[in-house]
């Protein structure tokens, strides 16, 4: 999606101010706060935009009504360039480790960059519904990812399963690619905003399916259909179906934030103070990867944001301090 790649050695020479890791919306407002700082940073990430480039529609970003995500993180992204800071796309982080006083990370290429700083910004892992034929088909008929993936089932029938907002903006955006999309989620009402739920009311090709989950996911070469369960009744049944998109929420990488030696709390999120700071000096975080008892959770564009900009203003402080001549 990025229009942009930036290529550096292996080892970059130098030591930055800061290293951003991950370019969503905290990464990047962080990115941004940080350059107009005049520090010194960097981003590293596998992608540009996160959760936010897959959103189909963005309708609640205060002065950009009714944006596509993907449009919506390449502005951001074009924002952030205008500073001249370097970001690295395509690449992940595979280890944050301290060297005296300094925080290397090293990337699944084998890149290595320090900093004084470090702001992860990575965000979470998409849930999987784990039950027979998921694994199996990823890629051909499973897919997490509306957007990038919708436009292969052009005319075809398709299952979103999922109750919040995330599926619910699926299934809409799909409904105008396929010629039925199901909605399946296991309550017996959503739990999304009633604009996006009165939508899905109005919308003739969208089939609410309540109270049920899936049990099985079933094809040959691909998927064919699903087989689904009744939580109420307990009856099952299956629906021919072409693919299966799943947005069932998305989850901390637990072990990678363990194996750095950050606090986490009870549900495996970063703790952090009210300034995004973490039990590791020099170690930040924000965004969705963000949790502990002074975090409220309202996963947000703009909640995500907000976080990256107190995480830069208390990095350039942490940085007067330790950098004092």
């Amino acid at each position: 999606m990025s229009k942009f790649k930036i290529v550096l050695p292996r080892e970059v020479e130098g030591v930055y101010d800061c290293v951003v890791v991950g370019a969503g919306p905290a990464g990047l407002t962080a990115t941004l706060y940080l350059a107009r700082l005049n520090v010194k940073v960097i981003v590293v990430s596998r992608d540009i935009g996160g959760q936010m480039a897959t959103a189909p529609i963005v309708d609640d970003y205060p002065g950009i009504p009714s944006v596509p995500g993907a449009k919506l993180a390449e502005m951001f992204e074009e924002h952030v360039r205008r500073y001249g800071v370097p970001i690295v796309v395509g690449d992940s982080v595979r280890s944050v480790v301290k060297n005296n006083d300094i925080w290397c990370i090293e990337t699944e290429s084998g890149r290595r960059v320090c900093s004084y700083a470090v702001i992860l910004a990575i965000g979470t892992i998409k849930r999987k519904l784990n039950v027979p034929g998921e694994d199996r088909f990823i890629g051909r008929g499973i897919s997490y990812c509306a957007v990038c993936d919708g436009i292969f089932f052009k005319n075809g029938i398709v299952a979103v399963v999922g109750g919040g907002d995330s599926a619910l903006t699926s299934a809409l955006y799909l409904s105008s690619i396929a010629k039925k999309v199901y909605l399946i989620h296991r309550r017996d009402s959503f739990r999304a905003f009633p604009y996006y739920v009165e939508r899905i009311r109005r919308d003739p090709k969208i089939e609410p399916i309540m109270n049920s989950i899936v049990v099985e996911i079933v094809g040959e070469k691909k998927v064919s259909g699903i087989r689904i369960r009744n939580t109420v009744s307990g009856e099952e049944r299956t629906l021919a179906v072409d693919g299966v998109f799943v947005e069932i929420g998305s989850e901390p990488p637990k072990e990678f934030l363990k194996s750095i030696g950050l606090e986490l709390d009870d549900r495996g999120y970063v703790a952090v103070n009210p300034d995004m700071s973490t039990n590791l000096p020099g170690i930040y975080a924000c965004g969705d990867v963000a949790g502990g008892r002074y975090k409220y959770r309202f996963e947000q564009i703009i909640t995500a944001a907000a976080e990256g900009a107190i995480a830069a203003d208390a990095v350039y402080k942490y940085l007067l301090k330790i950098k004092k001549p």
